[in-house]
């Protein structure tokens, strides 16, 4: 049986309390920054800062309430001919015909907030409704992973730490190899899981969001790599004075 969702974009409740609680997110970040960072702060780390903020939140809640309905969220596979995206065979050590008597998922926990967020989200990519051990297996890392070391990363520019550099290129190269790994399967097999129909499938679900996680991480990598190799320069520098005397 194959999942399917609407392919004709509307912006309802759902959709829109989707968006809203991303520009939340954003400004409950920017509010952070203006609390902890000072005045005199370079705007590209004020920048960054106010970035792995909202990394690290939009991991905790967003993609948190993700994995948690798929390892905790449980409902009957549906009995009156509705679609559905199946459970992976032996899920969870259930077995193999398991997978034909319930279902995981945001699909299971549809008078949940933030599962029908993800619901609306599946429309572009159904993937997202229910399990699919890829996206489930890259998005618990990067809650667990990816959200802590966001934190650790705003930590240190607050402090003004330099070991914010090496931190903010570790995660930055993690969000894009996330980003490669979630997609390329679907490269692969004809994008059959993608629709790419109109407008705000394409272009705000699929291309803006998951392209965010590309471009500010490339961003991060390149203001992190040039204060470590200013460093270098500051060291070379220093060396050559000594050598002239």
């Amino acid at each position: 049986m194959t999942y399917t969702l609407p392919s004709e974009p509307t912006l309802d409740s759902t959709t829109l309390f989707s968006l809203l609680s991303t520009v939340a997110i954003l400004i409950a970040a920017l509010a952070l920054s203006r609390v902890v960072l000072p005045s005199n702060m370079a705007t590209r780390w004020r920048f960054l800062f106010v970035w792995h903020a909202f990394d690290a939140l939009i991991h905790f809640i967003l993609e948190g309430s993700f994995i948690y309905h798929c390892y905790f969220s449980v409902a009957p596979v549906p009995k009156d001919g509705s679609l559905y995206w199946p459970d992976p065979e032996n899920y969870l050590g259930s077995g193999l015909t398991a997978r034909f008597r319930k279902i995981h998922g945001p699909q299971a926990a549809p008078q949940n907030a933030l599962a029908n967020l993800w619901i609306v989200y599946a429309r572009a990519d159904r993937r997202w409704a229910g399990v699919d051990l890829t996206v489930l297996s890259i998005e618990t890392i990067t809650v667990l992973f990816a959200g802590s070391l966001a934190c650790f990363v705003c930590y240190d520019i607050a402090r003004r730490n330099p070991r914010a550099s090496l931190s903010a290129i570790i995660l930055a190269v993690a969000e894009i190899y996330g980003g490669y790994m979630t997609f390329m399967p679907e490269w692969l097999s004809g994008n059959i899981n993608l629709d790419t129909s109109n407008w705000m499938y394409k272009w705000l679900f699929l291309t803006f969001f998951n392209g965010l996680w590309v471009v500010v991480p490339l961003y991060s990598i390149y203001v992190a790599a040039d204060d470590i190799f200013e460093a270098f320069r500051v060291r070379q520098a220093t060396l050559g004075r000594k050598k002239q005397k």
